[in-house]
This record gives C-alpha cells, sequence and structure tokens, in this order.
C-alpha cells in the first residue's frame, strides 16, 4: 500500500510516439518562456522533459520591441517582446552546447520575415548535432506580402512549411496561430505541405490600456495573451485540428497543472507545451510530469498512450455522476 492509501503499481510508461519524433514523455516547455534552457537549469533537470523548445531563433540577432513588452491581465499576460533572440550563429555556438552538456532533448524553434529566411535557417542548423527536431514559428509577418502574418493565411503557411521542408531531413513541427477563422483550414495545408507534427496555439492578439495615464501598457500597443485565460480557445483548437488532420498534434495554452495538460492528451494531443506557467513557477514543466504519472498510476493505465485521445463525445450532457443512458 502506498503513502496515499492506493495500492502500488510499476510506474506508468509515458513514452510517445510523434511520427517520426519520439520522447520520452510528453511534457515540452513552450517557446519564448524558456529561455534558451539553460536559464532554468538551476530549478530542474532539463533532460527529465520531453523536450525543451529554446525561444525562436532568427538568422540574424533581433533586439526586439522597445519597453513595456510586457503586462499582466487578469488570468494572463500580454507580452509584445517583438521576437528578441541571439541568432543562429551565437545559438549554435553558445546555447546548444550546454543543451547538449545537459542531455536535453532539443527543439528548435524558428522564425523569418520570408520563406527563404525559414528555409536558410532550416538549411543552416541540419547539421548541428543535437537538435531532436525543428518548430516552425508562422505567426511571423510576410514582409513581401505586405506583412501579413504567414499562419493566417493557408497559402503562404503551406509555402513556408514546403520551403523548410526541403532542407531539412529532421522532424517538422508547424506551430498555428489562434487568429484566424478556420483554423482546421491552416492545420490541413501545412500538413498537405510536409509539416510531421502541428503545435497549437500560438499567443491569441490582445491589448490593454491604462485609464489613468490613457495610454496603452505595452509600447507596442497590441501584444500576444497567454496564460489560464486561453486555455479553453486552446482546447477548441486542439480538439479542431485533431479532427482535421492525420498527423500527431501537440497541445499549448494556458496548461498550469497536470490535470490541464490531461484535458489536452484527453481530446486527442499526443503532448503538451508549457509555456506562462514557467514564468509563474519555474519547477511548472517537471510538476506537470509528475501529476502525469501520478494521475495514470491511479487510473491504473500502464501507459499515457492508453489515455490520449479518449474524450467520450456521445453523450454531450451529462450530470456529475451520472451515465448518458440514466441509472433507474
Amino acid at each position: 500500500m502506498g503513502k496515499d492509501g492506493t495500492h502500488a503499481r510499476s510506474a506508468p510508461d509515458l513514452r510517445v510516439q510523434l511520427g517520426p519524433l519520439s520522447l520520452k514523455n510528453p511534457v515540452l516547455t513552450a517557446s519564448g518562456t524558456f529561455g534558451y534552457g539553460q536559464e532554468f537549469s538551476d530549478f530542474l533537470d532539463l533532460a527529465r522533459l520531453g523536450a525543451v523548445v529554446v525561444k525562436g531563433i532568427s538568422l540574424e540577432p533581433r533586439p526586439g520591441n522597445p519597453p513595456p513588452r510586457i503586462a499582466e491581465t487578469p488570468a494572463g499576460m500580454l507580452n509584445a517582446i517583438g521576437l528578441e533572440n541571439v541568432g543562429v550563429e551565437r545559438f549554435v555556438a553558445e546555447k546548444l552546447p550546454y543543451l547538449r552538456k545537459r542531455n536535453a532533448t532539443v527543439v528548435v524553434n524558428i522564425l523569418g520575415n520570408s520563406e527563404e529566411e525559414y528555409a536558410a535557417l532550416a538549411e543552416r542548423l541540419e547539421d548541428e548535432e543535437g537538435i531532436a527536431a525543428l518548430e516552425v514559428n508562422i505567426s511571423c509577418p510576410n514582409v513581401k506580402e505586405g506583412g501579413i502574418a504567414f499562419g493566417t493565411d493557408p497559402r503562404m503557411a503551406a509555402r513556408v512549411t514546403e520551403a523548410v521542408r526541403r532542407k531539412t531531413t529532421r522532424p517538422l513541427i508547424t506551430k498555428l496561430s489562434p487568429n484566424v477563422t478556420d483554423i482546421a483550414l491552416i492545420a490541413r495545408a501545412v500538413e498537405d505541405a510536409g509539416t510531421d507534427i502541428i503545435s497549437c496555439i500560438n499567443t491569441v492578439s490582445g491589448m490593454a490600456v491604462d485609464v489613468f495615464s490613457r495610454r496603452p501598457k505595452l509600447a507596442n500597443i497590441l501584444g500576444g495573451l497567454s496564460g489560464p485565460a486561453i486555455k479553453p480557445v486552446a482546447l477548441r483548437c486542439v480538439y479542431q485540428v485533431v479532427q482535421a488532420v492525420s498527423c500527431p498534434v501537440i497541445g499549448i495554452g494556458g496548461i498550469q497543472t497536470a490535470l490541464d495538460a490531461l484535458e489536452f492528451l484527453l481530446v486527442g494531443a499526443s503532448a503538451v507545451q508549457v509555456g506562462t506557467a514557467s514564468l509563474v513557477r519555474p519547477t511548472s514543466a517537471v510538476e506537470i510530469l509528475d501529476g502525469l504519472e501520478r494521475f495514470l498510476r491511479h487510473q491504473g493505465l500502464a501507459s499515457v498512450r492508453e489515455y490520449i485521445g479518449t474524450l467520450d463525445t456521445s453523450c454531450r450532457f451529462p450530470l456529475a455522476e451520472e451515465t448518458c443512458a440514466g441509472d433507474e
């Protein structure tokens, strides 16, 4: 008998297979909220995570937007960091070696303002050791087409995915924006273009103002909303994408606890990314991982794969403790 009163069971198998990408467990960090990994290494063992998704990397260093760049909101956070990063050469020379030394599974998020930039990044990273997959951020503006975000148009989303696919043999993840009318349409477009995996969602466009100064709280005026406030939106998007495509899906958005992560797995996500929670509690990702294992053990499940995608939608509005058929 365990300390919690339950019978002791062998540890559940947390391994997941996302197309060509094998992960030791389904808990990853989200790009932009975990730095380059090293910043969090005093708080947790990077090697325990399914993967560390580093902040977005561009061909050249980017200074980002002027401050203020972050604003707290009810149940969330707005950011307009502006994709600040050290650029691919410094990442390869200074950041990637540390992650390799810590035996972290590394996913590199890449970004650009043209298809050519995305392709050049994929080509530059192709021969670097210690990279498990690339994640393509298609929420960036396409400077050649009036600054429209790649991810808001199926044709542009497909083109940038194809450009990266041609330059890499690594597992390819395409990260979708929720700021669209039909996310399933975008998902099908990038799947047809050759992505192996889809991750969703990126931040939701938002704004905050100060009624006393009568000024925006962000210098950029608009920003990306993340945190618990967007979880219902993210969950809906993940569910719709899972129904629309055959490739694996990674769920992102407002995941603070193991129960949150389990909701995404239940609707069909094969893995999750933990974002804003890491800024609140640096140990969030491993706490969620531990919570998943406890849940599976309590449920008597030998593997997390037995739980993924098992949502029962046959009864739309069951009351608590009742069955659809109705017990007599």
